[in-house]
Formats: C-alpha cells, sequence, structure tokens
C-alpha cells in the first residue's frame, strides 16, 4: 500500500472512530459495553480535550470496572488526575472518579485483531492529541 493510501486509511478510520456513540461516564451501565477487545477514549465533556486513549482486550471491565471503579494500579487516568499539577482540585481518587462522572464522556471501537488495536491507539492518540500518555515498559 503506498503511502498516500495509508494516510487516507488512517483519516478514514479515525473519522470512524469519531461517529461512534458517546458515553457519558455519569450514565455508564456495564450492560452498555461489549465485553470485547477495542480501543477507546476518553474525553473532557466542555473543553472536547483528549484525556486519554487506550486499547483493551475486554471493553467493559476496562472502562466500567477499571477506569471508573478501580484502584489507582487498575485505572491509570485517575492516577494521572490526581498526580496532575494542574488539576489541584483532584487530590485524591475518590475525587478523580466524580470528575469522570461530571465530566467526561468516552468512544469506543471493538477491533478484535491485536496489531490494529495497537495501530489504532498509536493513531488516535496522535490525531487527537492526547493529555495523558504513559511510560513504555
Amino acid at each position: 500500500m503506498m503511502m498516500d493510501e495509508r494516510i487516507q486509511e488512517g483519516v478514514k478510520l479515525a473519522e470512524a472512530f469519531l461517529s461512534t456513540s458517546r458515553i457519558n461516564f455519569s450514565d455508564l451501565k456495564p450492560s452498555d459495553l461489549p465485553a470485547k477487545p477495542g480501543v477507546y477514549a476518553i474525553f473532557c465533556k466542555d473543553t472536547g480535550e483528549t484525556l486519554y486513549v487506550g486499547r483493551t482486550k475486554n471493553i467493559r471491565q476496562r472502562l466500567y470496572n477499571n477506569h471508573l471503579h478501580g484502584p489507582f494500579t487498575n485505572a491509570r487516568l485517575k492516577k494521572y488526575l490526581v498526580e496532575d499539577p494542574n488539576e489541584p482540585a483532584i487530590p485524591d481518587i475518590a475525587t478523580a472518579k466524580q470528575y469522570l462522572l461530571d465530566n467526561c464522556y468516552f468512544q469506543y471501537t471493538v477491533e478484535e485483531d491485536t496489531i490494529e488495536r495497537g495501530r489504532l491507539e498509536g493513531l488516535l492518540s496522535y490525531l487527537f492529541n492526547v493529555r495523558y500518555m504513559y511510560e513504555e515498559h
């Protein structure tokens, strides 16, 4: 595939992702989400800023159990919010959870292929200018 074709494909993937449903954390029920692999992005409602992009083997587990209800070890975004010096109003995990409930929504897409999930996560992270990125292992 030529470079121009790959760029066009990337733009189409990002546009398709942005056309998926927005789900507010405040409205979230586990049954709303598939227990399937995919890529997701978490956004701030007021500004549209992308706070986090991730990939997972289980969308329901990651977004509902980990990001919303999980401890620091399973909920990187809450950890980043608490540790962010630009977010002094978020001093602890409970406040970070409330911040997600009050101020954030997410979008996701199911993607079964591991390699494609990684590519899509990287593409969206770059195009959406994500605030929180985690260190490589």
